[in-house]
C-alpha cells in the first residue's frame, strides 16, 4: 500500500509498518456545503481540512491525570484507531533497556566493527526527523486556513452593511432574503435591476403573505388570493441587524430563575401533590427514587435516551430540584396550616372571651338573685310574706332578668313559696256556688309561671314530672273541687258543675281537666246511671246525661248497656198510647251505636205497634185516627225499612179494601179524593220518599182512576199477585237470554217484592242464620231454600237434589207444595 493514500509518514519498519496517523476524510466547511463548486478558492477540498475537528480528541491522544467530574466514574468508550507509533516507541524504549545491558556485556561489536546499538539509534533519529517535519507542515497548512476564513468573514460582513445600508433595489430585496438567497444569485451571475430567469421574466417584488382558512381549497368561496406587493417593504421597517432571527441565538437556551412564591403558584395551578413518602421506580434498568409523578414518562424517555449529555449528573440535579421543590411544597403547607390554626385559635379566643364575659354578667346576676330570694325567705319565716309581694317580687325578676328567670326556673321556687298561701286564700271555698272565686288570683300566677306557653307545652318541658302550675292548680283548686262533688253535688243537676268548668276553662290545665272529668264527674254519673229506676224518676235520664256527651264522648259508652238494659225492662209493660216512653227513648237515636237502636225498637217498640195496627179500622164515614197517630209518632224514630213493612202489612192492606169496595159502591169521586189526599197528608216526608210506600199510594190512586174512567176496578189481592208473576217472570226471561250481560238500573226493591209475595201467601220468609251460597244470603221460604241475586233480579231455589236454580214465582210455590206434601 502506498504511502500517501491512507497513512501519513508510513513505511516499513524491521519490526513492521510504521505510519504517524491515519488520514482522516477532509471535514467539509459550512462555506463548502453553501456554495458547493463555487467557493472561492476553487476546489472545495485542500490541505488545510485534514486538521482535526475541534473538540474531538486525536488518535493516540493520551488522556490527562484530572479525573472530570462531569463524566460518570464507568463509561463505555466508543472505538477509536489504533496508533501504531505509540506503541513502536514503547517497543523501542523497551529493545534499548535490552540492547543496553546486552552491550555492556557483549563489549565491541559485531562483523566489520559495527555496533548494533548505533543502528537503532540512528533509525530513531531518522524517524523522529520525519515526525517533526510533518508537525510543521501541517501547523502551517492550519494557519493558513485560519487567515482565509477570517478574511472570508470580514467580507462577508463588510458586504452585509453595505447592501443594507445602501439605496438601491437590491439592498431591499436582500432584507426579505436573509442574505443567503442574494450571495447565491451573484454566483449564478445574477445582475441587480433585471428580473429573474434566463429571459429575465420572474418577479423580484415579494409575494403578500395571506392566511388561508382551515381545509380551504383554491378558488372556493370566491376567495381573494394574495398579489405582489406594489411596493417593496422599506428599510425603515427593517429590524436592526443586532435583532435579528438567527439560529445562534435561537439555539441558546436563556436560563430561568423561579422564585418560591412563583413555584407555589404553578403547582397550585398544576394541582399537584406532594408525596409524603418516596416512591420507588424499579420499571426500567436503573432504580428510581421519585418525589411526584410528574412528567414521569416523558423523563423516563429522556433518560433512556444516549444523547443526553452527562446524564447522571442531570438525573443527580433533577432529583435535587425536585426534593428542593417538594420541600418547600411541604414547608408550604406545614405554614399555611400553620395560619390556619392561629387563625381557629384567635376566632377561639374570641368566643371565649365573649362566653367568659357572658359567664362573669351572669354570676353577677345570679348573685342579685340570690340577694333577693333571701329576703323572701327571711320575709317568709318571720309571716311578712303576701301573695301580692311574693307575686310583685317575682314579676320584678322575670321582667329584668327573663333568660335567668328561665334558666334558674325561679317558677318552680315562686310556686313553692305560693303554695301554701294559695292553699289559704281558698280555703273553704265552694265551687259550685260561687265559681268565679279566686280568678284574677290564679290568672296573675299563670301569666307568671306559665307565661304565653300552651299548656301542653308547659307540660312536655318538664321531662317525667309535670309543670309548676300544673301543680299549683292540681294541689290548690283540684281537691276542693273533689270535696265539694263528694258532698254538695247532685247529678240529676248538672248546670252547677258546667257552670265551674266554663268559668275556669282558660285556667283548668288539660291534665287537671281530664282528672276533674274521669274521677269526679263520671263516677258520680255511673253511680246515679245505676241508681236510676225509669218508673220513678221524675226527671229524663237523657237530662242530666247528654250534657256530658262534649265532655266525656266514648267514656259514656260503659253506661249506655246499663240504660238500655232498664228501658227494656220497662217496655215490656208499655202500652202505645203512652207517648212518655217516645220522649224518653227518641233523643238516644243517635247516641247509641246504630245496631243497639234497631234492636231496641224491633225487640220492644215494632211489636207493641204491629199489635195497635191489627186493631185499626178503616172506616171513611166515621174514622178514628188515634192509633193511627200512635205509629205515626214513632216513625222518625224506628228505622224506615221496618216503619215502611210495618204499614204495608198492618195499614194498607185495611186500607185498599176499603177503597175498592167504596170504588165499587159508585160513590162521590171528589170525596173520595179529598179522602184520599187526607191520608196522603198524614204520612211524613221521610217516608212518601220511600219507593215501596209510593207504590202502596199508587195503587189506590190506580184504582181510582180505573173507577173514574168506567173500568173495572181490580181487587187489591189480585192485581198484586199478578204484576208480582208478571213482572219476575218477564226479567227472567230477558235475564236468559241476556246471560253474562250486567244492567245499569238496580231496583233496591226485588227483595221487598219477594217478601210481600211471601206475606200475601202466608208463607214464612226467614234467614238462615250464618248460611250463605256463592256469598248471597239464603233465606226459608217455606220449607224452600231460596237465595236473591237482586242486580239480575233472579230468584234461585234449591231443590231436593241440593242443585240450585233460577225459578218464578210459579215454579217456588210448586216447590213448597211438593215438599210439604213429600215432608
Amino acid at each position: 500500500m502506498a504511502d500517501g493514500d491512507e497513512f501519513e509518514g508510513g513505511r516499513w519498519t524491521n519490526v513492521g509498518f510504521y505510519c504517524k496517523n491515519k488520514k482522516e476524510r477532509p471535514v467539509q466547511s459550512r462555506d463548502d456545503a453553501v456554495y458547493g463548486v463555487f467557493a472561492t478558492g476553487g476546489s472545495s477540498y485542500s490541505d488545510s481540512d485534514t486538521g482535526r475537528r475541534r473538540g474531538k480528541r486525536r488518535k493516540g491522544d493520551v488522556i490527562g491525570s484530572k479525573a472530570d467530574l462531569t463524566k460518570p466514574a464507568v463509561q463505555f468508550v466508543p472505538p477509536g484507531t489504533v496508533r501504531p507509533s505509540q506503541e513502536i516507541e514503547e517497543n523501542d524504549n523497551a529493545n534499548n533497556k535490552e540492547e543496553e545491558k546486552g552491550s555492556s556485556s557483549r563489549g565491541l561489536g559485531f562483523g566489520l566493527g559495527f555496533h548494533y546499538g548505533d543502528t537503532k539509534e540512528k533509525e530513531r533519529d531518522d524517524r523522529m526527523q520525519d515526525d517533526e517535519a510533518s508537525l510543521l507542515r501541517t501547523e502551517e497548512r492550519a494557519e493558513q486556513r485560519k487567515e482565509e476564513r477570517e478574511r472570508l468573514n470580514s467580507s462577508k460582513h463588510a458586504t452585509s452593511r453595505r447592501d443594507v445600508t445602501g439605496g438601491s433595489d437590491i439592498g431591499m430585496f436582500k432584507a426579505h432574503i436573509k442574505g443567503i438567497g442574494w450571495k447565491l444569485l451573484e454566483r449564478m451571475g445574477y445582475v441587480a435591476g433585471h428580473g429573474l430567469g434566463k429571459n429575465e421574466q420572474g418577479i423580484v417584488t415579494p409575494v403578500e403573505a395571506k392566511l388561508r382558512p382551515k381545509n380551504m381549497g383554491l378558488g372556493f368561496n370566491d376567495f381573494k388570493e394574495p398579489k405582489l406587493l406594489d411596493k417593496p417593504l422599506s428599510v425603515s421597517n427593517k429590524l436592526p441587524s443586532s435583532e435579528l432571527w438567527s439560529k445562534r441565538r435561537q439555539g441558546r437556551k436563556k436560563g430561568v430563575i423561579l422564585t418560591m412564591d412563583d413555584l407555589l403558584t404553578k403547582k397550585q395551578e398544576e394541582g399537584a401533590e406532594v408525596f409524603q413518602q418516596k416512591v420507588i421506580d424499579m420499571r426500567g434498568p436503573q432504580v428510581r427514587v421519585l418525589i411526584n409523578l410528574e412528567n414521569l414518562n416523558s423523563n423516563e424517555e429522556k433518560e433512556q435516551s444516549d444523547d443526553i449529555p452527562m446524564k447522571e449528573l442531570q438525573y443527580n440535579i433533577r432529583v435535587e430540584i425536585e426534593s428542593t421543590e417538594a420541600d418547600i411544597q411541604m414547608k408550604d403547607r406545614q405554614l399555611r396550616r400553620e395560619r390556619e390554626k392561629v387563625q381557629s385559635l384567635l376566632e377561639e379566643k374570641k368566643v371565649r372571651e365573649k362566653e367568659e364575659a357572658r359567664q362573669r354578667k351572669q354570676l353577677q346576676t345570679v348573685q342579685v338573685i340570690a340577694g333577693v330570694l333571701d329576703r323572701v325567705q327571711d320575709d317568709n319565716g318571720s309571716g311578712l310574706l303576701t301573695l301580692d309581694s311574693l307575686l310583685a317580687t317575682f314579676l320584678d325578676l322575670k321582667n329584668k332578668y327573663g333568660d335567668d328567670y328561665k334558666l334558674c326556673h325561679l317558677s318552680v321556687v315562686a310556686c313553692a313559696y305560693a303554695l301554701p298561701l294559695l292553699a289559704q286564700a281558698f280555703h273553704g271555698w265552694d265551687p259550685l256556688l260561687n265559681p268565679s272565686h279566686g280568678l284574677e288570683i290564679m290568672r296573675a300566677w299563670r301569666d307568671l309561671v306559665q307565661g304565653d306557653q300552651p299548656f301542653e307545652y308547659a307540660d312536655s318541658t318538664y321531662a317525667g314530672t309535670i309543670s309548676p302550675y300544673t301543680q299549683l292548680v292540681s294541689e290548690v283548686i283540684l281537691p276542693v273541687v273533689r270535696l265539694s262533688s263528694t258532698n254538695t253535688w247532685l247529678v240529676q243537676d248538672p248546670e252547677p258543675m258546667l257552670r265551674f268548668l266554663e268559668t275556669w276553662d282558660r285556667l283548668l290545665p288539660p291534665l287537671v281537666l281530664q282528672s276533674i272529668l274521669e274521677h269526679v264527674i263520671l263516677p258520680k254519673l255511673a253511680a246515679g246511671v245505676d241508681s236510676w229506676n225509669p218508673r220513678s224518676e221524675t226527671v229524663p235520664i237523657h237530662v242530666w246525661v247528654h250534657p256530658w256527651l262534649p265532655l266525656l264522648g266514648q267514656r259514656l259508652e260503659t253506661l249506655y248497656h246499663i240504660i238500655q238494659y232498664k228501658l227494656g225492662q220497662v217496655l215490656h209493660d208499655w202500652h202505645a198510647s203512652d207517648a212518655s216512653a217516645y220522649m224518653i227513648l227518641s233523643p238516644w237515636k243517635d247516641v247509641f251505636p246504630a245496631a243497639n237502636w234497631e234492636r231496641l225498637m224491633v225487640n220492644h217498640i215494632v211489636l207493641k205497634l204491629r199489635l195497635v195496627l191489627q186493631e185499626f179500622e178503616v172506616n171513611p164515614s166515621n174514622q178514628n185516627l188515634d192509633q193511627f197517630n200512635w205509629v205515626m209518632m214513632w216513625a222518625n224514630a224506628i228505622p224506615v225499612h221496618h216503619m215502611v213493612h210495618l204499614l204495608e202489612f198492618g195499614f194498607f192492606n185495611k186500607w185498599h179494601q176499603v177503597l175498592y169496595h167504596w170504588l165499587c159502591n159508585k160513590p162521590d169521586y171528589n170525596e173520595v179524593w179529598n179522602w184520599y189526599m187526607g191520608w196522603k197528608n198524614l204520612f211524613p216526608a221521610e217516608l212518601l220518599a220511600n219507593e215501596r210506600i209510593r207504590v202502596l199510594m199508587s195503587t189506590g190512586l190506580d184504582m181510582m182512576n180505573s173507577a173514574v174512567d168506567g173500568n173495572e176496578v181490580l181487587q187489591p189481592s189480585t192485581t198484586e199477585n199478578v204484576s208480582y208473576l208478571r213482572a219476575t217472570e218477564r226479567k227472567q226471561a230477558e235475564a236468559m237470554q241476556q246471560a253474562g250481560t250486567s244492567t245499569s238500573i238496580l231496583d233496591l226493591s226485588f227483595k221487598e217484592t219477594i217478601q210481600a209475595f211471601a206475606s200475601e201467601q202466608g208463607i214464612p220468609l226467614m234467614p238462615r242464620v250464618g248460611k250463605f251460597h256463592n256469598g248471597y244470603q239464603v233465606y226459608d221460604f217455606g220449607a224452600v231454600g231460596i237465595y236473591m241475586f237482586s242486580s239480575k233480579r233472579l230468584l234461585y231455589a234449591q231443590a231436593k237434589d241440593g242443585i240450585w236454580s233460577a225459578v218464578s214465582l210459579t215454579q217456588l210455590m210448586d216447590m213448597n207444595r211438593t215438599v210439604r206434601r213429600w215432608r
